[in-house]
C-alpha cells in the first residue's frame, strides 16, 4: 500500500497552535473550516456519527467538510453533522494520495480514519491550524491520546474528541426517518454480502433462513451492493424468491434507507446494513466473525441480537469464511429473530 512522503518537520508544527472549540480564527474573512477524514465505507461512517455531531457542536460557526467516499454524501447529509462531502477513497480502504482541498488550511483538522502516520501526514501536508488525532510514535509532533486497539468503534473516536475537551456521547447515532416509502414494507432484510469474504455467512444458510421464515408468512427480501450481483442472485434461486423481493445492485441510499427503516428485522454480517439498521432503530441480527461484536457490535439493546462464538480474531479481510462465523447456524439465527418476535408482541400487548 502506497503512503504519502513523511511531512517536513516545518509543515507539522502549524497544525497544533492551541485554540478552543468553537473560536472562530481569521482565514481572510472566510468562514472558518473543519476537515475530518474518514474516507471509508457505510458502516465506518454510521459509526462515527457520534463523533461529527461532537465536532457539529463544537464548531457551531465553522464549515464541517468530511474527506469521504463521494456516495456516501446523502448518509453524511442525514447525520446533521456534515455541510460538505470532499471526495475521497483509495482501494482496500487505505489512506488517500491526496485530498482536493482548496483555499486557506483548514482551522481544524480531525483524523478519524485511523492512528497515522498516514493519515496524519496526509493531513498535516495541509497545514492546519489545529490537528486532533491519536498518538503514534511515528508522528511524536501529535499529542494526542493513546489507540487502544481492541476499543469499540464508536467509544474510540468519542474518546478521541473527550480527550480535547470535546464531549462526545457514542449512543447518538439515530438517523432522522426516511421521508420515502419502503419499496417491501414489514419484510425481513437478508443481505449476504460484506467487505470480505471472511464476514460472509454461507449464502446457502441464509436461504435455509428464507424459506422457514416464507413457510412462517413472512415476506423475506434480500439486499447486495453494486459487486455483489451474483451473490445475491444465488441466495434468490436458492430460496425461490420472486423477482420482486430481490434488491441487488447496490440501491440508491435514500430506497436502501426506507427499506431498512421499515423492515420488520434485518439479518446481516458485519457491515454496512448492520449499522444502517442501528441507525434506524429497526431490529436486526448481526452475525459476528472473524471481529468480535465488542469492537463492531450494535448497541446493548434488546431490538438488536449479536451472534458470536468466542474464538481467537482472525482477518476482517480474508478471503476465506472466518472460522467462527460458521459456527453460528441457522437455527440461531431463526432463534434470534424468533426473540425479537416475541420482543415486539410484547411492546404491542395492551
Amino acid at each position: 500500500m502506497a503512503h504519502p512522503p513523511d511531512a517536513h518537520p516545518s509543515d507539522a508544527h502549524p497544525a497544533f497552535a492551541a485554540r478552543e472549540p468553537g473560536q472562530r480564527q481569521g482565514n481572510g474573512g472566510a468562514r472558518p473550516r473543519v476537515l475530518v477524514l474518514r474516507a471509508l465505507g457505510l458502516g465506518d461512517l454510521l459509526a462515527g456519527v457520534p463523533a461529527l455531531r461532537a465536532l457539529r457542536r463544537a464548531y457551531p460557526g465553522h464549515e464541517l467538510v468530511l474527506a469521504a467516499p463521494a456516495e456516501l454524501a446523502p448518509v453524511a447529509a442525514a447525520s446533521g453533522a456534515v455541510d460538505r462531502v470532499l471526495p475521497a477513497a483509495e482501494p482496500g480502504r487505505a489512506v488517500p494520495r491526496t485530498l482536493d482541498w482548496t483555499g486557506p488550511p483548514p482551522d481544524v483538522a480531525v483524523d478519524l480514519h485511523g492512528n497515522g502516520p498516514p493519515s496524519h501526514r496526509l493531513l498535516m501536508r495541509l497545514r492546519p491550524l489545529k490537528l486532533l488525532a491519536f498518538a503514534h510514535p511515528q508522528t511524536p509532533e501529535v499529542d494526542g491520546p493513546p489507540w487502544y486497539a481492541q476499543e469499540h468503534e464508536r467509544d474510540r473516536w468519542c474518546r478521541l474528541l473527550r480527550a480535547y475537551g470535546i464531549d462526545a456521547d457514542p449512543t447518538d447515532l439515530r438517523l432522522p426517518h426516511p421521508p420515502q416509502p419502503s419499496p417491501a414494507p414489514g419484510a425481513v432484510v437478508l443481505h449476504p454480502g460484506a467487505g470480505a469474504p471472511s464476514r460472509c455467512w454461507p449464502v446457502d444458510r441464509y436461504a435455509a433462513v428464507a424459506e422457514a421464515l416464507r413457510a412462517r408468512g413472512r415476506r423475506v427480501v434480500v439486499t447486495g451492493g453494486a459487486d455483489e450481483a451474483d451473490l445475491v442472485a444465488r441466495l434468490a434461486k436458492l430460496a425461490h424468491l420472486p423477482d420482486t423481493d430481490v434488491f441487488g445492485g447496490g440501491l440508491p441510499h435514500h430506497r436502501l434507507a426506507a427499506l431498512v427503516a421499515h423492515a420488520r428485522a434485518v439479518v446481516s454480517g458485519d457491515t454496512g446494513i448492520a449499522h444502517l439498521a442501528v441507525a434506524h432503530a429497526t431490529p436486526s441480527v448481526t452475525l459476528f466473525g472473524p471481529v468480535p461484536p465488542s469492537r463492531w457490535g450494535p448497541p446493548d439493546h434488546p431490538r438488536h441480537r449479536a451472534l458470536w462464538h468466542p474464538g481467537p480474531d482472525g482477518d476482517p479481510h480474508g478471503h476465506e469464511t472466518d472460522p467462527a462465523l460458521l459456527r453460528i447456524t441457522t437455527e440461531d439465527v431463526l432463534e434470534a429473530l424468533a426473540t425479537l418476535d416475541a420482543l415486539d408482541a410484547q411492546e404491542e400487548a395492551p
